[in-house]
């Protein structure tokens, strides 16, 4: 592949696009642009609105909002460039556009495990990464230098890996990461200003849901060794739920000594999406492929069903105590 020969570029990242998805596809386009391509940035749907002041948010097209127009441009792609996911399912609308409509290469930079064989003509792919705008620092700073990455790209590329981590608190924390991070500083990030932005800057509705999610919606099982939260979408309206509110909910019920798997229940028109997570050697990924037709890590995955939520925890029931006999 050489690189002159892609003047039309999409980047697409996956749906439910969070900070990681979105601060790596932002900052890889403007690398792409400053190598003299045509670039669009599209996502599935719409991104949290605690994310909305990221520096180049403007340049991101929605699918549901600007169908046409994507369209067009997959049609006329040279290179498709998937960042933050690795099966063209995670596009969930997006997908059918996007093979229906380009026969463009297809390029790869993502951390999830198993990337399928043969779907994607080069792939950057490191499962051991912590997020995926790591994984576009490092190619950034290859092909064009660090010089490249002014204090706008810094900031998107430090949201994604400060909101891929929980605030680097997870796993693959590694001392290349943290050097990483300085030299981010080095660029002229604001670390205070971005905490603030990202994580104090919720509606009042979502605080009430956290509250409600945590309460009355929260059951402990297995003996103390798991957590459920559902919420229903009648649920989510009584809160005026907005996208983004339900982000980092799946994970308080770990902060419960003895817990070692979360999962949160969030249902849709469609169907429910699964959120798990984990701590220690409890390996969600595995849990997701077998019992709701998803992956993702050892310690954080994801699924879907299209059963009743009442269907859908019944199943969780039986599956963890399976998992934990």
């Amino acid at each position: 592949m050489a690189a002159q020969e892609f003047m039309n570029v999409l980047v697409l990242s996956h749906y439910n696009p969070d900070g990681d998805a979105l601060g790596a596809s932002i900052a890889w386009a403007r690398v792409l642009e400053g190598m003299g391509h045509s670039v669009m940035c599209v996502v599935p749907n719409k991104f949290p609105y605690f994310l909305d002041w990221m520096p180049g948010i403007e340049r991101i097209r929605i699918f549901t909002e600007h169908g046409d127009e994507i369209r067009a441009a997959a049609a006329e792609a040279d290179l498709v460039c998937c960042l933050d996911f690795n099966n063209i399912s995670r596009l969930e609308g997006l997908s059918e556009a996007i093979e229906a409509n380009t026969k463009a290469q297809k390029l790869l930079i993502d951390h999830h495990l198993d990337p399928p064989e043969g779907y994607f003509d080069l792939v950057f792919s490191y499962p051991h990464a912590s997020s995926t705008s790591y994984i576009v620092f490092k190619l950034i700073v290859e092909l064009v230098g660090v010089e490249a990455i002014d204090r706008d790209m810094a900031t998107d590329l430090y949201v994604g890996m400060m909101t891929d981590t929980g605030n680097f608190s997870y796993s693959y924390l590694t001392p290349d990461l943290f050097r990483v991070v300085a030299t981010l500083v080095e660029r002229g990030i604001d670390i205070p200003d971005i905490n603030r932005r990202v994580y104090n800057s919720y509606s009042e509705g979502r605080v009430r849901l956290l509250s409600y999610a945590l309460g009355p919606k929260m059951e402990v099982l297995a003996k103390g060794q798991a957590a459920l939260i559902s919420l229903k979408e009648s649920e989510l309206r009584r809160f005026k739920f907005r996208q983004g509110d339900s982000e980092g909910f799946v994970n308080y019920p770990l902060s419960i000594e003895g817990v070692k798997m979360s999962a949160l229940f969030l249902q849709n028109h469609r169907f429910i999406r699964v959120s798990l997570r984990s701590r220690g050697d409890v390996d969600v990924n595995d849990f997701a492929r077998r019992y709701f037709d998803g992956g993702g890590h050892r310690n954080a995955a994801g699924g879907k069903s299209t059963d009743t939520m009442e269907i859908t925890i019944e199943r969780f029931r039986a599956a963890v105590k399976e998992y934990f006999q």
